[in-house]
Formats: C-alpha cells, structure tokens, sequence
C-alpha cells in the first residue's frame, strides 16, 4: 500500500507533464526563455525608466488626484442633473449615456469642461523639466557616454509621458461608464461607446499637443523653473487673453452699416478663423461635435442652411468628418512641436558638469 501511495504521486505527475508538453511544446518553452534571457533594446529600458519615474512621482499622484476628484465632482453634477429632468423629455430619449460628459446642474462645470481646463496643465507638468533637469543633474551626459542613440532619451520621455496620459484619461473615461452604467441603468449603445473613445483620444492628441510644446521649452531653456513658467504663461495666454484680443479684433473689423450680406459673411469667417488659432477653440468645437450628435456644423451656418437641415443627430462618422480639420491641426502642430525639441536636442552640445 505504501509503495502504491508513492507510485500515485509520480504517475500524476507524469499526466500532467504529458498534457503540458501537448499544450505548451517545448519548442515553445525554449522560445519563451529564450526571450526572457535576451537583452532589453536600449530604448525599452529607457521607456520603462520613464515610465516607473512618472507612476512614482509626487508630482504625478498629485495630478492623478486632482483630476480625479474633478471627475467626481463633474460625474456627480451630471447624475443630479439626469435626475432632475422629466423622463417623457426628449433629453432622455437618445444618446443619454453621453450626457454623463457633457450635461450639469450648474454647481459644478461637466467633465468635458473640465478637461479642456486641465488637459493642458496636466501636458505641462509632465513636460517642463523633461530633458533641463537630467542636464542640472549632470546625469545627462552620463546617459549620453553610454553606447546609446542621442534620440533615444528624448523619444523615450514624449513616449512615457504620452502612455501616462493615455493610461489615465482611458481609466477615467471607463470609471465614468462604469459608475454611469450602475447609476442610471441605461446602458451604451455601441455608438455611444465609439463616440467616448473617439472623445478620450482627442484628450490624448490635445494633451499630447502641450506636453510637445514644455518639452520644447526643456530643450531651449536651461532651467525648470524658467520652463514651467514660460509654458504656464503660454497656456494662460491662449486660454483667457487670446479670447480677449479677438473680441478687440472682432470689434474693430466690424463692417458698417453700408455692409452687404456678403461681408458679414466673410467678417464671421475671418473671426471664426483667427479663434481657431487657439488650441482649445479648436479642442471644444471637436469635442462638441464628437459628444453631441445634434450638432451639425462647426462654421458659419445661414438661415437658409439650417430651414434645409434635417432634424437628427448626426451618425458618428459624419461627426468625425467635421472635426477631422481640429483633430488634423491638432496632430500636426504636435508633430511640429516634437520635431523642433528633437532637431534642437540632437544638435546640442552636452558636456559633463
């Protein structure tokens, strides 16, 4: 009996090492530990250097904290006002999931306000000292001694901080439908769902743009300090005095009362052209148009053109052909932006403190 007993054991052991090899060859083992056992690429240890940096600092908790205690405040305004509103209103008969983004009672701004706030601000912090503070520390030339390609460093900071910033709006977009789906009980059409992933990754391209524009200043600048204010200063500029100016502007380059219809037309759109030099004019007209179907234009519409207009929400992919000139500008000046920082870091002249 015992040598039954004993005998049990190796037998099962043999059945379950049989299932494993027709499950998992050995080939396959030996491909696996073999890529185990192989050196990371420069570039991946580098990215997830940034990376671990980023989820470990102050800096970051404190960001992640703010935005997600506005997420509370904006999915808590936007609940009370759902619950306010009759149900025989024609608010609740379509697309109520995505007044979760964009509906409040007035206590509080909706998240999509408060995201073209503190998008900006949350692509500045985590930028400002990206490549400055590795050349104060002198552990910049340290890195560059090391075989590794000078873009390298300065890819692999715009990637890390960019998958930071996709990780976090991405978990926050999915904790909002999470609690609106247990909240109200209606749940999202597909459509709905689309129409939220296309609004998170416009907050990444938005973000992302500012995040290229501090880590330019990081390149140019000497300082941190110097940076962050400079990229501070920028963002308050476009984000209360450009406003201000093109009113002045609008005001100044009205036409008289001799105008034709013609010039007021070309008046309103030489306006709307020189507002859509901000970013975020052309982030909240794009964000307007992902997450409220209603809305079919983003230009100068006459009374002719909205009496022909049908009365119904745009599909999702009309609505992304009217905001794909935002959504192209937007891509295009942080490429810009990134280009610069890059060809200015490639040919700086680092030295060893």
């Amino acid at each position: 009996m015992q040598a039954q007993a004993q005998q049990t054991p190796s037998a099962l052991e043999e059945r379950l090492k049989t299932w494993l090899d027709r499950l998992y060859p050995k080939w396959l083992r030996e491909r696996a530990e073999a890529r185990r056992n192989r050196p990371k690429h420069p570039f991946t240890v580098m990215f997830e250097k940034e990376l671990s940096d980023h989820f470990r600092s102050w800096r970051f908790i404190i960001l992640l904290g703010l935005v997600f205690l506005t997420t509370a405040g904006s999915l808590y305004s936007s609940i009370s006002a759902l619950a306010s509103v009759s149900p025989a209103s024609d608010e609740l008969k379509s697309f109520v999931f995505l007044r979760l983004f964009t509906l409040s009672d007035g206590t509080l701004p909706s998240f999509v306000t408060f995201i073209g706030f503190l998008a900006p601000l949350l692509g500045l912090m985590l930028g400002f000292d990206a490549i400055n503070s590795e050349r104060n520390k002198g552990t910049l030339s340290r890195l560059m001694s090391q075989p590794i390609h000078r873009d390298y460093v300065i890819s692999a900071k715009f990637l890390a901080s960019l998958a930071v910033i996709t990780i976090m709006y991405f978990a926050l977009g999915f904790l909002i439908m999470g609690i609106g789906l247990y909240t109200i009980g209606i749940p999202f059409t597909p459509e709905e769902f689309l129409r939220m992933v296309c609004f998170l990754l416009l907050c990444v391209v938005y973000t992302a743009f500012w995040l290229n524009l501090s880590i330019l200043f990081s390149v140019v600048l000497r300082q941190p300090a110097t940076s962050a204010l400079i990229s501070i200063a920028v963002w308050i500029f476009f984000a209360v005095f450009f406003g201000m100016i093109i009113n002045l502007l609008a005001t100044a380059l009205l036409p008289g009362n001799g105008a034709t219809l013609e010039d007021y037309i070309a008046y309103r759109e030489t306006i709307l052209f020189l507002q859509r030099l901000s970013p975020s004019q052309l982030f909240s007209e794009a964000t307007t148009t992902l997450m409220v179907p209603s809305v079919r234009s983003v230009g100068l519409v006459t009374q002719e053109q909205l009496s022909l207009a049908l009365d119904a929400p745009l599909p999702l992919g009309q609505s992304l052909l009217l905001v794909w000139p935002q959504l192209t500008f937007l891509v295009a000046g942080s490429a810009v932006l990134f280009g610069i920082s890059y060809r200015l870091f490639m040919r700086q002249e680092i030295r060893s403190r």
